[in-house]
Parts: C-alpha cells; sequence; structure tokens
C-alpha cells in the first residue's frame, strides 16, 4: 500500500498514527510511504482564504491517488475540501483528536492591549475580534514549529494554534485552551481522514476496519453543514458536533459580512439534515 502525505512533521506524525491504526488490524499490510510537498506548503507568504484553488494542502495528494501513484493519502480532515473530488472517498476517518484552539503563550485575557497576536486562519481572527478587539491580528504561516520560532524570535506577542497539532508533536509548554463554546473551532478540527479512490473496494474494505464511527458522524454533520452555507476551508465559520448516544449537539458560528450569528441545536446523529437545514438558515440570517 502506497501511502502519501504531506512531508511536514505534523502530517508525518498523523500518518504514523495512521499506519500504527492499520497495523493493529492488519499486521501484514506493507506500507510505503510518500511524502510530497503541497501548494500550500510551498507558497507561505499567503493568507489561506488567498491561496489559489480549493484544496490548497490536499489537492496534490489527491492527484497522486486519481493517476494511481498512491492508494491511500492522510489528510487533516479540516483542510479538505466539503466535496471529495469524484473518483475518491473518505474510507476512515480516525478517533478524534483535541478540538479547541490553543493561545500561546497566555490567555487570550491575558495578552496586552494592543498587542500583536499572529493567526493564519480568517476564523480565528473573527472570534479574536469579537473577544478582544483592541489587538492586532498579523498573518502566521508555517508549519507548528515554524510558527513557535516566530513567536519566541519576538514577531509576535502571542500565537493561536489548533491544539491537535501541538498535542501530537508532544510539544510541552505553557498554553491555554479557548473554551470551545466561545471560541468554537473549525468544522472537523482534530479529525484525521483517509482517502482512497472510490473504486478500490479491497483497500476501502481495509480501511473500514479503522474508521470510527462517532468521529465519522460529527465530521460528516460539520462538514455538510458548512456545504449548506457554502462555505469552504478558509471561510469565517467555526462548526462543532459532540455525539453522546442517539443525540449530537452542535454549536456553529459564522462571520459572514463582519456579523457574529451563533447557533446550537440538538439533533438526532441519523435523520439530521432538517435540523443541519434550520441551523445553515440562522446563521446565514436574512437580508
Amino acid at each position: 500500500m502506497k501511502v502519501c502525505t504531506r512531508d511536514s512533521e505534523l502530517a508525518m506524525k498523523q500518518t504514523e498514527m495512521f499506519m500504527e491504526a492499520l497495523g493493529k488490524k492488519h499486521p501484514g499490510v506493507d506500507v510505503e510511504i510518500m511524502p510530497m510537498k503541497s501548494s500550500g506548503d510551498l507558497d507561505l507568504s499567503s493568507p489561506l482564504d488567498k491561496l489559489q484553488g480549493f484544496g490548497a494542502f490536499v489537492k496534490e495528494l489527491d492527484t497522486a491517488l486519481l493517476s494511481g501513484k498512491a492508494d491511500v493519502s492522510v489528510n487533516s480532515m479540516k483542510d479538505m475540501p466539503v466535496d471529495v473530488p469524484e473518483g475518491l472517498c473518505i474510507a476512515a476517518v480516525l478517533p478524534r483528536g483535541p478540538i479547541c484552539d490553543v493561545s500561546i503563550p497566555c490567555a487570550l485575557s491575558d495578552i496586552p492591549k494592543g498587542a500583536t497576536v499572529g493567526t493564519s486562519s480568517i476564523r480565528r481572527s473573527a472570534e479574536i475580534r469579537e473577544h478582544r478587539p483592541d489587538l492586532i491580528l498579523k498573518n502566521l504561516r508555517g508549519n507548528v514549529r515554524t510558527r513557535l520560532s516566530k513567536l519566541e524570535s519576538g514577531m509576535y506577542d502571542a500565537i493561536i494554534l489548533a491544539h491537535a497539532g501541538v498535542y501530537r508533536l508532544g510539544i510541552d509548554m505553557e498554553m491555554h485552551m479557548l473554551p470551545p463554546d466561545e471560541f468554537v473551532p473549525a468544522p472537523a478540527q482534530g479529525a484525521i481522514a483517509v482517502v482512497c479512490r472510490s473504486d478500490d473496494t479491497e483497500t476501502i474494505e481495509l480501511l473500514s476496519s479503522i474508521d470510527d464511527l462517532d468521529t465519522r458522524r460529527e465530521t460528516d454533520a460539520e462538514r455538510r453543514l458548512m456545504k449548506l452555507l457554502g462555505a469552504g476551508c478558509s471561510s469565517p465559520v467555526g462548526i462543532n458536533a459532540h455525539v453522546t448516544g442517539d443525540t449530537m449537539h452542535i454549536n456553529a458560528v459564522t462571520y459572514f459580512d463582519g456579523i457574529c450569528r451563533r447557533s446550537v441545536r440538538e439533533i438526532p446523529v441519523t435523520d439530521n439534515e432538517k435540523g443541519l437545514s434550520e441551523m445553515a438558515e440562522e446563521l446565514v440570517g436574512s437580508e
């Protein structure tokens, strides 16, 4: 099995997690890793919402799958467009990691007035402006360790990152969780998706053994709501779903046109289209 992934430290770590999960279920599977650079990795100057095309961090991986150069790709699910390219499918979603964002080196409330805060996310920027309009926001690109080094060099007074990446890399430093009910995470944040060709039934069956049902249900709902909103990976949208039994709690926020709109609902885990559609109406707002 040829597995393609981005060549960043975090992407490689997440691929190791995939291999470990697969190895526990199928010890005899031979896996070859194919590290790749995405267009999003090569362009480190543009803000994320200005990168050319959709899926700047996954389209090269998708191309490798569709061409037959690779059999499987491992992706941070929040970087994936809501519409998977024709010919591909999400064959497995690994158990979800931490969902929230973190403020480094101090709590958001403790950042001095007028300080410079780094973030690459238009959603995070909107949420910070809502709670701390006095702060100066500055674009922050690069992998996790690059961002941390920019903080240490004094380019920023604080930075905001996804906790999942810091956690998976085993980075031990002072950081402060942003409460996910207020700072709603990106759709599918903390989830790892495993993609393959939709006609590769043998690989699909193999990967189904490591598919986490609750994580898939949560991320399916988050991505479905994102699609109903007409939003993409770089939209000012936060959505988080949590499954408990037969019920799904969904917390969502949008900042379209600079207006904050929130919606919180309890909907059925299955047959939830009506609830998601009603949330989308609330989050878009009326003219």
